[in-house]
């Protein structure tokens, strides 16, 4: 009786350690199939006035992200800055350009959407060297608009709800200025749906002054649909981390490290000039998600003030 009860201990304690040894190769296997491998990549940006001709000039780094990943690279082409989000929170789009305050939100979603870069800007008009920019209000010169003071009661330009520098900025940081929600301030206030609607908008009239990004602005000015001195320049805010480069993190770690190589190497790639010149930048440089926090602070006190303004 002894010995059939030990063999049945022994049968037992070979069963649990194949068992586990089976759950351990199941766990192995979990582990290594917990990264993603896709055949494709999907890459999207944030809309601007030039989606479309931008798209020609990411050629030479969408060619470079396909030859370092060995993956093919689809682009998908946005209607707003939500549907960039909303691309990357459904997993259909992996990596992708976001502006500093839709990151943080994509990122208050989900986690996986993690960035890893942003480009250092060359000075311009309004744009400062750096991997920063600025959001400014502008008005158009003659229109006697000339302070803060005389915009009020007037119809102002905002970009898109996703917007850092047209909108969450106004509706934050100039609200502070001015001690009052801006929608109060403002007669009116527009989504106009880009930094250079916006910036074409005010120089034609159609809106009596507008919140555009220093560098978005600079771009209208530099293909001559406007000159600097046609505007007056009547704030401008602190410095606003540049557009972040995202892609998410369930990618796997050699995917992601061609990725990120991809756009801080690009520099040394001679096909990337054109693109480079086009985004005023000479490099790009590694950020990370605490390089943000100024945006997230900003999201809280804009959540905050619209939370008491409902109560």
């Amino acid at each position: 009786m002894e010995v059939k009860l030990i063999k049945k201990i022994v049968a037992g304690a070979t069963a649990v350690a194949v068992t586990m040894s089976l759950g351990l190769a199941s766990s192995s296997g979990a582990l290594a199939a917990t990264c993603e491998n896709p055949d494709s990549l999907t890459f999207a940006m944030i809309p601007t006035e030039e989606s479309v001709a931008e798209l020609q000039l990411y050629k030479p780094v969408t060619d470079r992200m396909a030859k370092l990943t060995g993956k093919k690279i689809e682009f998908f082409m946005p209607t707003s800055y939500a549907s960039v989000v909303e691309g990357m929170l459904s997993k259909f789009v992996d990596v992708a350009v976001l502006g500093p305050y839709s990151y943080v939100i994509a990122n208050s979603k989900d986690k996986d959407v993690e960035v890893f870069a942003t480009y250092a800007k060359k000075p311009g008009y309004l744009q400062e060297e750096g991997p920063g920019y600025k959001g400014v209000l502008v008005s158009k010169k003659g229109s006697g608009l000339k302070t803060i003071e005389d915009l009020k009661g007037r119809l102002v330009g905002l970009t898109d709800p996703g917007s850092t520098s047209g909108n969450l900025v106004p509706r934050v940081v100039f609200s502070q200025v001015i001690g009052m929600d801006i929608d109060k301030y403002f007669k009116k206030s527009v989504y106009t749906g880009s930094h250079e609607l916006s910036t074409v908008a005010v120089h034609q009239g159609k809106v009596d002054a507008a919140f555009v990004a220093s560098h978005r602005f600079d771009n209208v000015v530099a293909k001559g649909e406007v000159k600097l001195e046609d505007f007056n320049i009547i704030w401008s805010s602190p410095a606003i981390p540049q557009d972040p480069f995202v892609y998410r993190s369930p990618l796997c770690d050699d995917i992601k490290a061609k990725i990120r190589e991809t756009f801080l190497g690009l520099k040394e790639d001679p096909n990337a000039k054109a693109f480079l010149k086009n985004v005023k930048s000479n490099t790009f440089v590694a950020m990370s998600s605490s390089d943000y926090d100024v945006i997230r602070d900003l999201k809280k006190a804009k959540d905050a003030r619209k939370k008491k303004k409902s109560n």
